[in-house]
Formats: C-alpha cells, structure tokens, sequence
C-alpha cells in the first residue's frame, strides 16, 4: 500500500481525485486537519511522508510545495507550473511511447492543462506524422463548463444573484496571454504560439476544443478521412482516447458535457477537402485534471492506468 498526500485537497480538483480514491484499497491517504491547511511545517512533514504527492495548488504554492519535498517523493502537480519545464514529465501517455515512459520513471510529473490536452490530442500527432507544418498558423477554439474557472467563480455561477451575461457563453483571454499557450506551443512543437479563443459556458463540466484547418497549408492536400484515419491509427492502443467514426455526430451536434465524470476523451474529423474541423471532448474535471493525475499516478506505480477511472 502506497501513501499519498494532497496539497490543496479542498480544492476542485483534490476533491475529484478524493472521489476517484473511494474504493481503492491500495492506497493509504494522508489528510491534513482544517486548522493547519496553510501551515508549512505540517505541510512539508505530510509531504514528505508520502509515497506519492499531488499539488492541486495555484502555481506559486505549487513551487514552495516542491521545493519542501525530498527526491524521493513522487509529484503529481496539477498547476500550470511545470508543464514546460523538461526535467518533469508531461502527463498525457497517450501522446508517445517516449512520454509513458518518462511518467513511469520520473519522481516529477506536470499533469497538462484541460485545453491543452484537448488541443495536444489534435495537434500533436499532426505535427509528429508531418501533416501539419511546424510553422502552420494554429487557431484554436473552446468551450468549457464553469467548474475549470474556479471556487470563487462556481459561487457567482451558482448564487441567486448572478449577472446576466452568466446566462451566456462569455469569451475570456482576450489578450492571447491564457496560461495554458505556453504548453500548447512547447508540447506539440510549433513555432509560433496559437491563437486561442476560449469560453466558459453555464453547465459544470466538460468541454470541446476545436482545431479548424485549411487543407491547402498542410503538407499536401488532406480529405477528412485521411486525417480520421492517421489520428485513428495513432490512437489505435489508448483505451482512454478514442477517434470517433465517420459521420454527422449526434445529429450534426457536439455537446461539450457529455463525457462528464469520465476519463475519456473522443476526437471527432469533420469538414470537406477544402476545410476541416477536428474536435476533442473531455471533461475539463476528468482527463483535463483529476483523472489524467489519477492515470499518471496508476502508471508512475506500474499497476492498471484504467485502475479507479472506469
């Protein structure tokens, strides 16, 4: 039985790995009294008690906790503060052989952001097999369900009194500085960062990300199904990403929550000769966090990655 600690156990995400660890018998929880939440020297004792730590922490306290721990502990950092750094592991083995190893062997491993595993689905594998050029003008879109946007946001989302343009979907980013590009660059190679242009939608949880393309500045000429296909070959081992058939989805609809409380993940290629839209579904709570830091966790301790999430 392995110990594990969560920095940060209150938060939106250490309460979706809480609730993925409820019928596990092989891991023993460490828990931090209330009244010492914010207390270092409790912390860092936890810490370093556990075999294994996952920071569900806003990115400052992500870093003052790694630095309190000793090489030996295992972390699972859920913050945006590691994704590019290369001496930690990136958290989505579904993306190479070579990034499966390394969660397996790293002691540090930076869980991706929920926008950016959903673009890195799409984009890296293009890249990789040399469909899209490095230098290709990369624009994304997105739509996510209010739980990403944090406690304070859930309140006004969820109060009585909330302001109107609540109702809607409302555009945020504006400035292109959304801290998830930085990954989206690095991981999937591109030279120039995204442009990126996400909204936070009222209903909790899940989310579509959406990769328009124009064939003609790819590396040759690309019908739908010859991506479908590319993408359904590279995924053709992953249980937890899947490429959705040929066909109008849903009636022509891709809903963004309909994976909710998943740890799945579906790419969908749609458009004509000319013009494509891939998409990628997931649930920002799920494979966009908690549930790729639970399958980084079951494969850092060699066991079933599908163990608590199915």
């Amino acid at each position: 039985m392995v110990k594990v600690y969560i920095d940060g156990q209150e938060g939106t995400t250490g309460l979706k790995i809480l609730e993925r660890f409820k019928d596990r018998n092989d891991i023993e929880l460490l828990r931090i009294s209330e009244d010492k939440r914010k207390d270092n020297d409790e912390r860092k004792r936890l810490i370093n008690s556990s075999d294994y730590t996952f920071l569900c922490l806003p990115d400052a306290a992500a870093k003052e906790a790694v630095a309190m721990a000793n090489a030996n502990v295992r972390i699972i950092d859920a913050s945006t503060a590691h994704r590019t750094n290369p001496d930690w592991a990136y958290g989505f083995p579904e993306l190479g052989a070579d990034f499966r190893e390394k969660i397996a062997k790293s002691n540090r491993v930076a869980v991706p952001g929920c926008y950016a595993s959903g673009f890195a689905s799409m984009v890296y594998p293009l890249v990789k097999l040399g469909i899209m050029p490095k230098d290709y003008p990369v624009c994304a879109h997105a739509v996510s369900g209010y739980s990403g946007a944090g406690k304070k946001a859930i309140a006004v989302y969820e109060g009585e009194s909330r302001p109107a343009d609540y109702d809607t979907p409302r555009q945020y980013a504006l400035t292109q500085q959304h801290k998830h590009i930085p990954e989206m660059q690095k991981i999937n190679g591109l030279e120039y960062a995204p442009a990126f242009n996400p909204l936070v939608c009222d209903y909790f949880c899940g989310m579509v990300v959406s990769l328009p393309i124009h064939t003609r500045l790819l590396a040759k000429k690309y019908s739908p199904a010859n991506i479908r296909n590319s993408l359904a070959d590279y995924y053709k081992d992953s249980f937890f990403v899947k490429v959705m058939p040929e066909g109008d989805p849903e009636d022509g609809f891709i809903g963004a929550n309909n994976l909710s409380g998943t740890n799945m993940m579906e790419i969908f290629v749609n458009g004509n000769d000319e013009r494509l839209i891939i998409c990628s579904r997931l649930d920002n709570l799920g494979k966009g966090a908690s549930g790729a830091a639970v399958q980084c966790l079951n494969i850092m301790m060699g066991i079933d990655e599908k163990t608590g999430l199915v």
